[in-house]
């Protein structure tokens, strides 16, 4: 809290364990549950209302029916904010469960539709918020938008910087997912910049310049098209 952080995001990726494990390959769901109660237990008692702590679900074919357990653990364990994340996957070579038949957007069916719904009544009835990446309502982040250049409507490269452990500037979380080679994306170096530096730095004006344009970056390019923004 000292830190001045103003938000937390978990991807948690499930409503159990089991499944937890068959998504990320790691036997991780109760630790981290144990550690976010813990942590919303100790902002309560302590007063805070930053860091908002938010709990994140990657749209999956394979989750989707897990949507409202998954309310259920955010509500349980102190979270008030739940978010379907967008699928980015490689169509060889994919990572674990991040493949094209996976993916729900614009290959939503009626009853995963049903799914959306319900979730959505339920987290309304605890109070709760369910939104989608992008700022936008669950369901209309798995339609395409009728823009030519979906991906020119993405904000990112304005309003928020991402940086890696040891510092790349990316333009979003997804971009490593989206095109191998970080060298494709990295728009600056915080160990050897300051964030005024990377933020005004041609590699940053370049990305901006190209992302408004037809011929977006590479990391972008699938963005609206075959994911959502």
């Amino acid at each position: 809290m000292d830190t001045g952080l103003d938000e937390l995001r978990v991807s948690l990726d499930a409503a159990d364990a089991k499944t937890f494990l068959e998504v990320r390959g790691k036997d991780y769901f109760n630790r981290i549950v144990r550690n976010v109660r813990a942590f919303t237990d100790l902002l309560a008692r302590e007063g805070f209302d930053r860091p908002r702590v938010s709990l994140w679900l990657t749209g999956l074919k394979e989750t989707v029916a897990q949507l409202r357990a998954f309310i259920r653990v955010a509500n349980d364990i102190g979270v008030k904010e739940v978010y379907l994340q967008r699928l980015v996957f490689f169509d060889e070579d994919a990572i674990g469960m991040a493949r094209p038949d996976q993916a729900l957007f614009e290959r939503l069916t009626q009853e995963e539709s049903g799914y959306l719904e319900a979730a959505e009544a339920l987290a309304k009835s605890l109070g709760m918020t369910l939104s989608a990446s992008g700022a936008t309502e669950p369901e209309a982040s798995l339609k395409r938008s009728t823009d030519n250049n979906p991906w020119s409507l993405c904000r990112r490269p304005w309003t928020v910087m991402y940086f890696t452990a040891n510092g790349r500037a990316l333009p979003c979380c997804i971009a490593p997912f989206s095109q191998r080679g970080y060298e494709n994306y990295t728009l600056g170096d915080a160990t050897q910049q300051t964030l005024r530096e990377i933020w005004n730095g041609a590699a940053y004006q370049r990305f901006r310049d190209a992302l408004q344009s037809d011929a977006p970056p590479k990391s972008c390019a699938n963005c609206g098209l075959r994911w959502s923004l």
